[in-house]
């Protein structure tokens, strides 16, 4: 039985990863559970789960948390705020931590695990994008296991079983091209968080669901193929791909091309992430060929999707760069989903703050030069959806 725990239980990956250890008690213990600020569900699954420790992000909630549990027996440990998550995250003998905290707040409990010597079940794709340079590094050091957990990394890692050191040659990404996929580029100005929350193929949290419609989602990814593979960014390739059956592909150094293919259910990397290097066997739905029917594959739009060059401008640039994207990125998308900005807005501020990082860009940034810039970045944005109120225009990537 592997002993788990799970930082940011009460989203999306988070209840999915506890759905595995429900569906198999006997081969995953949970040791620590942390959430944001949802008193009620993380109260709930304390109770399922009986972890040995807790937390709550939110740490002025901590008092509903334990007063909520108060009857509870065994008590475990409480505790509340940004340190509390870390404490969680290295805490015990817990082996592998699931990280499924949403945004550059994985950061430092992804870091305070790796430095406890705990395997990482990747859920937090910014933990690389932001922290690639310091992360892997820690990673080496204390010769622990970086597992991608995601959709699209899972893929990646799964057809790389077997293949010989030096035998990737390219990798191509697969995109579902998210809600606007189908829609004109000049619909775009119209767009209400509304649609943009409509994902055709995938239940996501809200985050990375825009994400999903502006494709940043797919150019993070790339950042973090880079860090996890080792390819440089002219070999990694997005192609959207509707169906979203084929969760990506490599091509290897004679050509031949392997795919990981599967109905769209995210239970399935998380599982493997958590179980590997072993297959455990599920009762889940199997992929039925004649079923899915046709695959089809077409180009990304760049016009429709600036995001993807953006990240791809600032994996290129490296430092602090890709640190300063994803934060620009968190927070224009908090801004429209708080419908303070406009849809098209969100890469226009990208743009901008990108641009004013250029000359104080770091090569070789420190955490707490990762985490200024981080800071930086989100007060930025502020400044650029000012400057830019008036020209309500597509942006154009150079």
């Amino acid at each position: 039985m592997k002993a788990i725990t799970l930082v940011g239980s009460t989203g999306s990956i988070g209840t999915q990863t506890l759905d595995i250890v429900t569906q198999y008690p006997d081969q995953f213990r949970i040791v620590g559970l942390a959430a944001g600020s949802n008193v009620e569900m993380l109260a709930a699954q304390i109770r399922q789960f009986r972890p040995q420790i807790a937390a709550i992000s939110a740490a002025e909630k901590l008092p509903a948390l334990q007063a909520a549990l108060q009857d509870l027996d065994p008590q475990p440990i409480l505790l509340g705020g940004e340190a509390g998550v870390i404490e969680v995250a290295r805490y015990g003998d817990a082996e592998t931590v699931v990280t499924g905290i949403v945004g550059c707040a994985g950061l430092l409990p992804t870091i305070a695990a790796i430095e406890a010597g705990k395997d990482i079940a990747l859920a937090n794709k910014e933990t690389l994008i932001a922290g690639g340079p310091v992360v892997l590094p820690l990673v080496e050091k204390h010769g622990v296991k970086l597992l991608p957990a995601d959709s699209e990394h899972s893929a990646i890692f799964q057809c790389l079983q077997g293949v010989p050191k030096g035998g990737l040659r390219r990798i191509l990404l697969t995109a579902s091209g998210g809600a606007f996929r189908d829609w004109d580029v000049e619909r775009l100005a119209e767009v209400k968080v509304a649609d943009a929350l409509k994902h055709p193929n995938w239940s996501m949290g809200r985050k990375i669901t825009v994400d999903s419609a502006t494709l940043m989602n797919k150019g993070l990814e790339v950042i973090e193929a880079h860090f996890l593979f080792g390819l440089d960014y002219e070999d990694i390739e997005i192609v959207i791909h509707p169906q979203s059956i084929i969760h990506s592909l490599i091509e290897l150094q004679d050509t031949s091309v392997i795919a990981q293919l599967g109905w769209p259910d995210m239970r399935l990397p998380l599982l493997y992430a958590m179980s590997w290097p072993e297959r455990i066997y599920t009762d889940w739905e199997r992929l039925d060929l004649v079923k899915a029917g046709n695959l089809t594959f077409r180009e990304p739009d760049h016009q429709k999707y600036p995001c993807m060059q953006l990240a791809y401008a600032a994996g290129k640039a490296g430092g602090s760069m890709p640190a300063v994207l994803n934060a620009a990125n968190e927070q224009a998308v908090a801004l429209f989903l708080d419908e303070k900005i406009k849809f098209l807005d969100i890469p226009r501020s990208i743009e901008w703050v990108c641009d004013r990082h250029q000359h104080d860009n770091c090569a070789n940034p420190s955490l707490d030069d990762i985490l200024a810039a981080d800071q930086w970045a989100r007060q930025e944005v502020l400044t650029a959806i000012q400057n830019l109120a008036n020209e309500p225009r597509i942006i154009s990537v150079r």
